[in-house]
């Protein structure tokens, strides 16, 4: 690894700890020669796993685009940045524990329709409006009585 700033590659870890429910780890390091202080990241690294869009089109799956889309439905709710990144963690983890590389965006986006309300029900109802494609009030209606029946079922 070099610095970024001066690439010397006398660079020391002066602090690491697990993040990501212990999916990865976090080093602060800082350069010798220059003092210069960056993060770095680390996770294990799994074979990729290929999305089968609905038109049938593959693609590599992409932690940061789901991570993007989550962020889009939980925008002005409480759900903090370390709770989705939670999330996008267990479904990784999910994806990856059913043992195929190939895995639908149908089958990603229930994970999350399963996960999400834990969260926020609103941050749902919006990532359910994108992922079910309403077309009508009637969408949403039928999407809120799910979530009342559920309620009613905790309770």
């Amino acid at each position: 690894m070099k610095c970024s700033q001066c690439h010397s590659d006398d660079i020391k870890v002066i602090e690491s700890r697990d993040v990501a429910d212990d999916q990865a780890i976090r080093r602060r390091r800082m350069c010798v020669k220059c003092g210069y202080r960056f993060t770095t990241y680390e996770r294990v690294e799994r074979p990729q796993l290929i999305v089968i869009k609905n038109g049938g089109r593959r693609e590599l799956f992409d932690r940061a685009k789901l991570l993007g889309g989550l962020y889009r439905a939980c925008e002005k709710t409480q759900v903090s940045s370390v709770q989705l990144d939670q999330l996008v963690s267990h479904i990784e983890q999910e994806l990856y524990a059913c043992g195929d590389q190939e895995v639908s965006s149908a089958r990603i986006g229930e994970l999350v329709m399963d996960q999400l309300p834990k969260l926020s029900e609103v941050a749902y109802v919006r990532f359910a409006s994108v992922y079910r494609r309403f077309k009508d009030i009637a969408g949403f209606e039928k999407e809120l009585t799910h979530i009342r029946r559920r309620q009613s079922v905790k309770a």
